[in-house]
């Protein structure tokens, strides 16, 4: 079959196919480089030499609109009843290119050195402590409500400067927004999302003109004084920035977590593994998690001048899709890719991306990743599954809806 065949193996809708793609993946790889898909009118990039070379490939991008209006690039506006979720979505630094992503990441990187991610630690490994100690005193419950969730929101909200009683919000916010990152989202998809960005920018615009009157030792602040001290900062590139960290700075490890603990409990022998050497092994096991069942499933990129890939020409203006999950299992890269193994070390996943759009809070998600894993092995040495999980029902951000577990 022609490497520009459809792809039938791939549906992104079907409930089966979203608990459990791999074995699709295998059957892409096996049948070439590079699949047109029809539903959503993008190119398939399943194998790992190709993603990762067209992540870091300047000739596509996050964005056209820096180099082509819509009409110009073949593409048809967005409907204007969805422009709130757009000015929010395309002001943050994941959604540009150079040079204004260049600028942006340039001011938040500030926040994530390795001094400042150090400094961190021990605020992540008492809060991680403190919610596996009341999952603990309970008895067990859902995992991903008292642990996975509220950490990495708890730790991006602190670096915000989001005050404690507004934190309960950034949840179903981030949620309703995230949803139109899927393949082809439906309008209540769109309507949730829309009134999500409304809310949530509404909030922080408050939020920052209190910050101007009265700065603290957070992000925001720094933000507002790296603006006025004369990098140029719009405030909705300061609202889609606050928004862009939270969301991408709790998704991954929240739904790593989930994903995680399911894999270990499907693999009684490795979770034994590290339970006997937790301390040696945590490092290791935690990047082959985010390997084995990767949290971002797809990332799309836009293709600015005619590419090829295996001889196909995926020409300007088209869409491609690289399948982070398909690359992950590719046996091109990785010895045995099926076989979840905690001491793996030739393990270069690609489940933070790779070129600019590098994943600027991956050293903080290992931290908190390790932190938790290691308080629920250290505090909860025998917690086991109540039942199966149920998966959400998205693909592309890839997560459980809940895990019940019980000591």
């Amino acid at each position: 079959m022609s490497s520009s065949a459809e792809a039938p193996a791939f549906d992104p809708w079907r409930p089966s196919f979203v608990a459990d793609p791999y074995p699709a993946y295998a059957e892409l790889r096996e049948r070439g480089r590079v699949h047109w898909f029809e539903p959503s009118r993008q190119w398939l990039i399943p194998r790992h030499a190709d993603v990762g070379a067209l992540l870091r490939d300047r000739r596509l991008g996050r964005t056209y609109l820096h180099r082509f209006g819509h009409e110009e690039f073949g593409r048809t506006a967005p409907p204007p009843e969805h422009e709130p979720f757009h000015a929010l979505n395309d002001h943050g630094m994941l959604d540009l290119e150079p040079p204004d992503h260049t600028r942006l990441r340039r001011l938040v990187s500030k926040a994530f050195t390795p001094r400042t991610v150090e400094a961190l630690v021990p605020t992540i490994q008492r809060l991680a402590a403190e919610l596996v100690d009341s999952l603990v005193t309970a008895g067990g419950g859902d995992l991903i409500e008292t642990v996975a969730e509220p950490l990495p929101v708890a730790v991006i909200a602190e670096m915000l400067g989001i005050p404690p009683a507004d934190r309960p919000a950034l949840r179903p916010w981030s949620a309703d927004i995230c949803g139109m990152y899927e393949l082809s989202p439906g309008e209540e998809t769109a309507r949730r999302a829309v009134r999500a960005s409304v809310e949530f920018s509404a909030y922080l615009r408050e939020l920052i003109e209190a910050r101007r009157k009265a700065p603290a030792d957070d992000l925001i602040s720094g933000l507002i004084a790296a603006h006025d001290e004369g990098d140029r900062l719009t405030e909705q590139e300061m609202i889609s920035t606050c928004v862009l960290l939270l969301n991408a700075g709790h998704e991954a490890t929240v739904n790593t977590t989930g994903n995680g603990w399911w894999a270990l409990f499907r693999h009684p022998e490795q979770l034994a593994r590290l339970r006997a050497d937790p301390d040696a092994l945590l490092p290791t096991a935690v990047e082959e998690l985010l390997r084995y069942d990767t949290p971002l499933q797809l990332f799309e990129r836009w293709v600015l001048e005619d590419i090829e890939v295996g001889g196909t020409v995926i020409p300007r203006g088209s869409e491609v899709a690289l399948l982070f999950g398909s690359a992950n299992r590719d046996p091109a890269r990785f010895d045995r890719p099926d076989t979840l193994d905690l001491s793996r070390t030739d393990n270069p996943h690609i489940s933070f991306g790779a070129g600019i759009h590098y994943c600027l809070g991956a050293p903080l998600a290992r931290l908190e990743l390790i932190a938790s894993f290691g308080a629920l092995l250290r505090k909860a040495p025998g917690l086991r599954l109540v039942k199966e999980p149920e998966r959400g029902a998205n693909f592309v951000i890839r997560g459980l809806r809940e895990l019940q577990v019980e000591l």
